[in-house]
């Protein structure tokens, strides 16, 4: 019974590894459907200005890293980064959701 929990394991750990590692890893397909439809009126317009809650400049979040992405718009979701349409967009958003958008933009 010992050696074959051992086999099993030698054999499935590779596979759970695996399964970890692209864990949290979006469809940058699905991703374009969605960024077109909901990120690109800003973030897809060079130079785009924001005039609430401030004046700014829109940033560009083509290339961004997918992690960092997704991290950014948790925290626009949970208050800890304050942009009121970013917080509802955010909010909107599945964690399928937010990781789709987040590999589309990080292989621009």
């Amino acid at each position: 019974m010992k050696k074959t929990l051992i086999v099993i394991a030698v054999f499935i750990a590779p596979v759970l590894n695996f399964a970890d590692a692209h864990a949290g890893q979006g469809d940058p397909a699905a991703g374009k459907v969605k960024a077109l439809a909901i990120c690109s009126g800003c973030h897809g317009v060079v130079g785009t200005k924001t005039a609430y809650p401030e004046v700014y400049l829109v940033p560009k979040i083509g290339g961004q890293n997918a992690d960092y992405i997704v991290a950014a718009l948790k925290a626009y979701r949970n208050g800890e980064r304050y942009n009121e349409t970013m917080k509802g967009l955010a909010s909107a958003l599945k964690e399928s959701e937010l990781a789709d958008i987040a590999a589309y933009y990080a292989q621009k």
